[in-house]
């Protein structure tokens, strides 16, 4: 779907201008997770710098899957939602991302409009 493919566009140009401690750890994740394809096939959408997932686009979000983040430390990692536990820490965005997409549920469809 297009607006999927536009949300990853502006998410990565965003974590490309980004200017703060963790830009580079953030972009890395964000490049990480846009190279694997079934995540690219979803919607991203971020809530407190955390990388998640939808089967809909906005304004009615259904996430799916875990959440994924870039630590200060330059460390990242996966949770069960932002303020889910804890699911795993690793020192590269590829182990965080393989861990997403082992998690997903089976079955994804296309993105649909989340109307």
């Amino acid at each position: 779907m297009r607006l999927a493919a536009s949300e990853w566009q502006s998410l990565r140009q965003e974590a490309d201008e980004l200017e703060c401690a963790w830009s580079e750890t953030y972009q890395a994740l964000v490049e990480a997770a846009h190279a694997e394809p079934v995540l690219r096939s979803l919607y991203p959408f971020t809530s407190h710098w955390a990388l998640r997932f939808s089967t809909t686009t906005r304004p009615r979000l259904t996430a799916v899957g875990p959440c994924l983040t870039a630590n200060s430390d330059g460390t990242y990692g996966v949770s069960d939602g932002v303020a889910g536990p804890d699911l795993g820490r690793f020192a590269t965005a590829h182990e965080a991302v393989a861990l997403a997409v082992r998690l997903l549920p089976p079955g994804l469809g296309p993105v649909a409009l989340g109307g």
